[in-house]
């Protein structure tokens, strides 16, 4: 049940709710008060300082990754131009941008329930009096018409209510800002790893193929020897073992290339081409070092903590939205213009017409509707608090996994290459020794082999070393402040600037 109040209204109060000071008055005392709970930020679920295994304290003047460009760490010119390319071409950015321009229409929907629609019409009306309803006795034909400017159930938001519906859509727009900023910065880490990736299928591929174009002269040799009664049919097996082993892994990594391709592809989201032969991976000068800082430091450099935290202010304003909804509203409806019986006489001296119908409405009783969306609303806030402290703990993990394997990986990388060098050498004193008839076949068969295994597993770790760091510079917000900077002309950033001031 909801109990409506229509006051009626004097001559003299009327001709005195004509003058544009009630307007005024209504305008100001629209969105004066606020039920929303006063915003207070969770407090960080994380520790202050990063776990000890990671090691971050090694490269104390290394550059920050949120202020520093993907130009800038990424310096191999073709990744460069893959990347542009993505940031051009990607359809999980461009749906991130849509969505964000999605969010701006509701915003400014919201915002303007805050002033009135003011209507322009005109209307006319004819028709007949039957004698028995007639005042006279007799039966009437009249007419009416009307021109006017009005507008129609305009809420005055004593209480904040779409004040703070206009609040909530603001951070929702934020928010779709800012997680159009880590759809980008993933964008370029998953470019940039997969550019990796396919560089390091190249190295381990041509590895197999000189090991192959190796083993196939070797079989030629034994196959001839074999022929003229020099080696027994055992050696020939094993070398042609040998030989099959390396044709297998040539074309595995023949098709992992070809379907990382394909996944690269789809990163950039449009044909591309890359030189045939590229120098091996250089661990060294890929990329600069970066400094993690302090782990509070990714409050402000994680763009998705920065959307979490603006869906949570978000949720916020509809609490006060909610509980704005138990207290009375008041709406007017206003119009002024000209009537007249004849069309001629519309617009003749003394026809001006007004209409001004202030509603106060109360909800009695709605069998919980009022508190259920109060629930709700505060059920949600609830959500966000807990999705903005897992998003805060995701990041503080990312960047505490991408610490440690930069650091153990090097580690591993100078162990490989030793492993590499040994087996190298391993496999040389066994050719040697069975030259010398020293030793079987065998011997060199296991030697071969483990060194092709050394050189992949050696290639691999280089890789794992570089997608490392490519995910410390994705996890640390790379490149936030510049995509900050560049977002300072966006609507929802000059917006919020202009409210400030």
């Amino acid at each position: 049940m909801v109990y409506t109040i229509k006051p009626v209204l004097s001559t003299g109060t009327a001709k005195w709710l004509q003058r544009p000071i009630v307007v005024l008055a209504a305008l100001a005392l629209s969105g004066c008060m606020s039920l929303a709970p006063d915003y207070e930020s969770p407090p960080s679920p994380i520790p202050a300082q990063w776990p000890v295994d990671t090691k971050s304290d090694q490269n104390l003047n290394a550059s920050v990754a949120a202020s520093l460009p993907w130009q800038s760490y990424f310096t191999d010119p073709q990744l460069q131009q893959l990347i542009q390319v993505a940031l051009e071409n990607n359809r999980d950015l461009r749906l991130a941008i849509l969505r964000m321009e999605e969010a701006q229409a509701a915003f400014r929907i919201q915002r303007a329930d805050q002033l009135p629609t003011v209507n322009v019409g005109g209307q006319g009306a004819r028709g007949r009096v039957p004698a028995d309803l007639s005042p006279t006795g007799q039966s009437r034909v009249g007419s009416e018409y009307r021109a006017e400017v009005g507008f129609n159930s305009w809420e005055i938001d004593l209480w904040g209510r779409v004040r703070n519906l206009k609040d909530a859509a603001l951070q929702r727009w934020l928010a779709t800002e800012a997680a159009q900023q880590a759809v980008r910065v993933a964008l370029i880490s998953q470019v940039a790893d997969g550019y990796f990736q396919l560089r390091g299928l190249d190295e381990r591929e041509a590895l197999a193929r000189r090991t192959v174009e190796t083993r196939e002269k070797s079989y030629r040799i034994f196959k001839r020897r074999y022929e003229e009664g020099a080696t027994s049919r055992l050696d020939l097996t094993q070398v042609e073992t040998l030989l099959h082993q390396a044709q297998a892994l040539h074309v595995s990594l023949q098709q992992a290339r070809a379907a990382q391709w394909h996944a690269l592809y789809q990163l950039v989201g449009t044909d591309i081409s890359l030189p045939e032969s590229l120098p091996p991976l250089d661990t060294q000068n890929a990329m600069v070092a970066l400094t993690p800082g302090l782990p509070s430091d990714l409050l402000l450099s994680r763009p998705d903590i920065m959307a979490a935290e603006h869906q949570l202010r978000a949720a916020n304003a509809d609490i006060g939205a909610a509980r704005a909804a138990f207290l009375p509203r008041i709406a007017l409806t206003s119009s002024l213009g000209t009537a007249s019986a004849e069309l001629d006489d519309l617009f003749s001296s003394g026809s001006r017409a007004w209409t001004f119908v202030p509603v106060i409405s109360l909800p009695i009783f709605d069998t919980g509707r009022r508190q259920a969306n109060l629930d709700i609303a505060e059920v949600r806030h609830s959500m966000q608090v807990a999705e903005y402290e897992k998003t805060i703990q995701t990041a503080f993990r990312e960047v505490s996994d991408a610490l440690s394997a930069q650091y153990w990986l090097s580690e591993q990388l100078i162990i490989q290459r030793k492993a590499e060098q040994a087996q190298a050498e391993r496999a040389r004193l066994a050719q040697l020794r069975y030259d010398n008839g020293s030793a079987a076949y065998l011997e060199v068969l296991d030697a071969e082999r483990d060194l092709l295994a050394a050189g992949q597993q050696l290639v691999q770790v280089r890789y794992e070393l570089l997608a490392s760091q490519v995910g410390l510079y994705a996890a640390l917000g790379g490149g936030t402040q510049q995509s900050k900077e560049e977002a300072k002309a966006a609507p929802a950033s000059e917006y919020v600037a202009s409210q400030r001031e």
